[in-house]
């Protein structure tokens, strides 16, 4: 395997190219590896994304309820009722929009 470090901006400009055509930056690098100049493309075999995929995957909402399960139930009553309509004031403190 070879690593090419690139900048930023360098990296957007690539995965930008390769969203274009439906590819992830893998596959559409892996395409122009391919690429003998003659116009006829070889196929790619997609490959399977990186991380943490497969039957061993959890589901997201497990994974939170991992995260939550040891935290004390008073504390959830301290939450606001209108937390989710009301984000922007509780996080930005902008006024509320339903008073």
């Amino acid at each position: 395997m070879t690593v090419i470090e690139l900048d930023d901006a360098q990296a957007a400009a690539l995965q930008s190219k390769a969203a274009r055509r439906g590819l992830t930056l893998q596959n559409w690098l892996r395409e122009m590896a391919n690429d003998d100049g003659s116009g006829n493309d070889t196929p790619v075999a997609p490959q399977p994304p990186q991380g943490n995929t497969g039957p061993s995957a959890r589901p997201f909402w497990q994974m939170v309820q991992d995260v939550m399960k040891d935290v004390p139930p008073d504390v959830f009553d301290k939450l606001p009722r209108d937390g989710a309509a009301e984000h922007d004031h509780y996080l930005y403190g902008t006024p509320k929009k339903n008073l």
